[in-house]
């Protein structure tokens, strides 16, 4: 056998006293001489988007070792969003994208691990787990922990994203409290992420897009047998990986990024994603630019009618022939680039070749009569997003609107705005100092501009801010506002009243505003006081670049 990285900590008289602490752990001889495997797991008890990772961990665990490697699981966290949305809680949910990433590689790095096997499931673990293994840049694959299913309520499937619209139902009058409550306890009826083509799901894609996930192997629903199956397959392949000396450096090319964003636009995935793949184009050292999406939306077709913006849900997806049938569409539709090879030692175009569709399928549209000529995102710059913002046009009819600002300086004021009936037609809301420096942790939105939709205003409101928006986002919502309020960006100078205009045509968010207005007031502006000055919060605030950048630590 050649000889291997974990070679230099278990080999040789002198790493006698490590023999003998893994001897403790119940390796034996043999175990030893066999590769050592990283098995980076997220499980948490606190979300059912990973609640169920441990028992695939097991199985993960057993192909590698019945093809040869000796596996060693490792446990990191999980911020869950869904539960932390719309609290203090919730600016830790993009800072965990980064100690999820840390912590993996410092496990890998300081073991001398031959390789690694990682297992995500909430929002930030996706691409926190991905940034690891381009940093070690060992034989390596990510194991999405798939889909929840649908919950039912009133005959019809429902997701975390109506409960999240039930509340703002309800605070308008639309729902009574037992109708709440009823959804409430009927919408998540077991493990898996979320259900809706939201932050999990359009990762999840982007991944398998990517190459650094198995093909049809993240879209099985996080319950199904077949999970199991693939979570198995998973691990006899990081050792196939390993024989081949396959690493995510020749796996993770600029045109394979250019996959990711065409799987995103395609589906009508999350705003989140073009903060994700530009922070993974970071860690690759591949040049990618927050234009890149909407060049690549531009001439990508929406194919896939997935909510928050469609019908379907995840699973509705998987039966229908998955991401691998997306993958074929793509294809057809020459927005794929077919020679990129993926972690199955197959190109994508070979993988999406294999793709079977269930006749009748009505979820993945054919390349001749796709539901948009476009994609599902568009990034806006102007006046007040000189650096760039991110609109989800999926499902969204409007293409431009015009309208009196209403500021608020965090989501709590703008929440309690909009459940007290303040907020009417026509209005812009402007939530600012929710970026990821000003959060910091650049909250999602999900419970505000869920209660512009429960409110009935989902069609007449725009909103923009600094933060971010779940996945489950929809409606004219401009996220990612760059430059933030925090740093003294132009959306700092905005005042209740001025007129804020979006125009997707021309790519444009300005205020009504001359530039010389603009400076004049940000001539008395003063940042505000950091909200954290210590600990892992106040690091980050310290240390994290725009959003338009990824949102990376610098």
């Amino acid at each position: 056998m050649k000889a291997l990285r974990s070679d230099a900590i278990k080999k040789g008289p002198a790493r006698a006293p490590a023999r003998a602490m893994l001897r403790a752990m119940g390796l034996t001889d043999a175990d030893l001489e066999k590769p050592l495997i990283a098995v980076a797991n997220t499980w948490s008890e606190v979300t059912p988007c990973n609640v169920h990772l441990r028992g695939l961990a097991e199985k993960v665990k057993a192909g590698i070792r019945a093809a040869g490697g000796t596996p060693i699981e490792c446990n990191t966290i999980v911020v869950s969003d869904g539960i932390s949305m719309g609290t203090e809680g919730m600016r830790c949910s993009l800072v965990s994208r980064e100690v999820v990433a840390d912590s993996i590689e410092l496990f890998v790095r300081g073991h001398l691990f031959d390789g690694v096997v990682a297992i995500s499931g909430c929002d930030k673990t996706i691409p926190g787990t991905v940034m690891a293994l381009i940093r070690l840049d060992l034989p390596s694959v990510m194991l999405y922990g798939g889909s929840i299913a649908p919950g039912k309520f009133k005959g019809c499937d429902v997701t975390i994203q109506d409960v999240f619209e039930g509340v703002g139902a309800h605070a308008s009058g639309k729902m009574t409290a037992e109708e709440l409550k009823e959804l409430e306890s009927n919408a998540c009826p077991g493990a898996g992420a979320c259900g809706g083509q939201f932050t999990a799901n359009t990762m999840s894609t982007a991944t398998e897009l990517l190459g650094i996930s198995p093909m049809g192997f993240n879209g099985i629903p996080a319950l199904s047998p077949a999970k199991e199956e693939a979570a198995f397959k998973t691990g006899q392949l990081v050792m196939d990986l390993l024989e081949k000396d396959l690493t995510p450096s020749k796996i993770l090319t600029p045109a394979a990024f250019e996959n990711g964003i065409a799987g995103i636009v395609a589906s009508g995935g999350s705003t989140n994603g073009v903060l994700h793949l530009l922070a993974l184009a970071k860690e690759a050292g591949v040049s990618l630019k927050i234009d890149d999406f909407d060049r690549i939306s531009a001439k990508t077709p929406l194919l896939a009618d997935l909510k928050p913006g469609g019908r379907f849900t995840a699973p509705d997806m998987d039966r229908a022939g998955g991401i691998r049938l997306l993958a074929k569409r793509l294809g057809e539709a020459g927005a794929l680039n077919a020679t990129c090879m993926t972690v199955t030692g197959r190109t994508i175009g070979e993988e999406a070749e294999r793709a079977k569709e269930t006749a009748g399928q009505k979820v993945i549209a054919s390349a001749d009569k796709p539901f948009k000529p476009t994609g599902g995102l568009v990034i806006l710059k102007g006046n007040l997003a000189p650096e760039g913002c991110v609109i989800k046009v999926a499902g969204e009819k409007r293409t431009e609107h015009a309208g009196p600002a209403r500021v608020f300086d965090s989501e709590e004021q703008a929440f309690a705005a909009i459940t007290a009936g303040k907020i009417k037609a026509g209005d812009v809301v402007v939530i600012r100092y929710e970026g990821p420096k000003g959060g910091p942790g650049m909250r999602e939105m999900l419970a505000v501009t869920a209660a512009i939709v429960g409110e009935g205003l989902g069609e007449s409101v725009a909103l923009l801010t600094d933060g971010r928006f779940s996945g489950a986002t929809h409606g004219l919502m401009a996220g990612h506002v760059a430059p933030e309020a925090a740093v003294g960006g132009p959306i700092a100078a905005v005042r209740e009243g001025d007129t804020i205009r979006f125009d997707l045509p021309k790519r444009r968010l300005d205020v009504e505003l001359s530039e010389q207005e603009i400076q004049e007031r940000l001539k008395g502006w003063k940042a505000p006081k950091p909200r954290y000055t210590s600990g892992v919060m106040g690091r980050y605030a310290k240390l994290v670049g725009s959003a338009s950048q990824g949102a990376v630590l610098q």
